[in-house]
């Protein structure tokens, strides 16, 4: 395919494309939409690239992103250090924290186990995790992952890992979502909702 643009514009779109949610013509839309608006987007974005690449490291307790080590969220003395809650990536500890209903620590296993991926334990944060469960401080140990195969695969493997500690170790609630119709949802999802019920 003959290019439209320059090198330079080419490089920004094939670059913008290999980001999450964002195809070729999306690409290139955002990078019209960027060098049309040079002074109020372009250069702006471009600095706090530069400024992410140089200060964000990944929190060496929890695997958390931040410009601090520890993170902002670990160096909270407000925070309880006794429930940790287990996500696969940063995207689910900015999630749970946008909905503002925990208050505890994370750790961040940076994946899930996949056999078809070829993704082991080794590839993960897990050997941290159960030392910071075994270290005296954690109580309980909050298993937030998908709710997806590989999601539960990892779970159980974690519980696993996790029961010499001694700490309590939980799931997340799985069933009909706030809002959610029962005709809409998946067989799955009314089966775990049904399993999970509770009192009125």
């Amino acid at each position: 395919m003959a290019q439209s643009a320059g090198p330079e514009i080419e490089r920004l779109i094939s670059l913008l494309a290999k980001l999450p949610g964002l195809g070729q013509r999306s690409a290139r839309r955002a990078a019209l939409a960027l060098l049309k608006r040079r002074d109020q987007l372009l250069l702006p974005l471009s600095e706090a690239l530069s400024e992410a690449a140089a200060r964000v490291k990944v929190c060496s307790t929890c695997g958390s992103l931040d410009t601090q080590d520890p993170c902002a969220i670990c160096a909270d003395a407000t925070r309880d250090g006794a429930l940790i809650c287990v996500v696969e990536e940063v995207g689910a500890l900015w999630a749970m924290e946008r909905a503002g209903a925990f208050r505890g620590r994370y750790h961040v296993l940076g994946g899930l186990l996949s056999a078809l991926d070829g993704v082991g334990p080794e590839a993960l944060r897990v050997g941290g995790l159960v030392a910071r469960a075994s270290d005296g401080v954690a109580r309980e140990v909050i298993l937030a992952l998908p709710a997806t195969v590989d999601g539960q695969t990892t779970a159980h493997y974690l519980a696993d890992r996790l029961g010499p500690s001694g700490v309590s170790v939980t799931m997340l609630a799985r069933g009909v979502p706030v809002g959610g119709e029962l005709d809409w949802l998946d067989d799955g999802t009314i089966a775990q909702a049904m399993r999970a019920r509770r009192p009125a």
